[in-house]
């Protein structure tokens, strides 16, 4: 029952491509029977991409000072498979829009999550990632895959507050839902056996995870929750309304980057324990 709703859920994830060997998913959030085109941009200016540099792995400071990161790395992808000069400039994360607003830059490449609000003020591309919900178990304990049976009565930590608390009473009825104040709380309680189960954000799960604070503890079950009213659209390259052509540009590389396999050599880079 639960995978019936897992893939009803998943209309922004076309399919998830397996890494030989590796075992890692990489998602994909292109449609395989859309061929964008690419727009004629002879003589186009150099792209000015704005970012913050605080949000690991998406932006931050590389070893020597340069920003880096997989939003960082993608943008930089697009515009050497567009052939175009582009620029990478740092901003604060609460300045992005209001610089591009000014025109300060042409393209935001942040965290910022893609919402109606959002494209009232902006264009963006088609979303090249979102954070799935994800659940973690101990490795040692061998509990089954979790399905709405197989939750009944099983303790699943939850951060209270957050779209995860939501999304868990919504779907998983029968689970008792322990709830903390912050993820840190959860994780340890999952460490220790608190907890059998633990559902929260995928993105900070992964990184945990593949920490030294889990020692190895613990690990991804069951497939991602991507559902959209719950978890978001995902964040796409943003640029204004007036610059449609950059923006079916970067949709025509971004598409481009993924079939030839670059954003998977990026994302198996940045994340080498996988959200999905």
């Amino acid at each position: 029952m639960l995978h019936a709703v897992i893939f009803a859920l998943l209309p922004g994830l076309a399919w998830a491509q397996g890494i030989p060997g590796q075992g890692v998913a990489i998602p994909n959030f292109w449609d395989p029977r859309a061929a964008p085109e690419r727009p004629d941009l002879t003589g186009f200016r150099t792209i000015r991409f704005l970012i913050d540099d605080e949000f690991p792995p998406l932006a931050f400071p590389g070893l020597d000072g340069n920003p880096t990161g997989f939003s960082v790395e993608l943008a930089r992808a697009a515009c050497e498979r567009l052939n175009l000069t582009c620029t990478i400039q740092v901003r604060r994360f609460d300045m992005l829009l209001d610089a591009l607003a000014d025109r300060q830059g042409d393209v935001v490449a942040a965290a910022i999550p893609t919402t109606a609000k959002l494209r009232e003020r902006f264009a963006v591309t088609t979303p090249y990632f979102k954070v799935p919900a994800r659940f973690a178990v101990r490795l040692d304990r061998n509990l089954p895959e979790p399905q709405t049976k197989d939750l009944a009565g099983k303790k699943v930590g939850i951060v209270a507050g957050t779209a995860h608390e939501a999304f868990a009473k919504a779907f998983f009825p029968g689970a008792a839902l322990t709830p903390f104040e912050d993820l840190a709380g959860a994780q340890a309680a999952l460490k220790s056996g608190g907890v059998d189960y633990l559902f929260a954000d995928g993105l900070n799960l992964a990184l945990w995870v593949g920490g030294a604070d889990a020692a190895g503890c613990c690990g991804f079950a069951g497939g991602p929750y991507l559902e959209s009213r719950f978890f978001g659209e995902g964040m796409g390259f943003i640029v204004r309304k007036d610059d449609e052509i950059l923006r079916r540009a970067l949709d025509y590389a971004l598409q481009q980057l993924w079939k030839e396999g670059k954003y998977a050599e990026l994302y198996l880079r940045f994340f080498p324990v996988s959200l999905f």
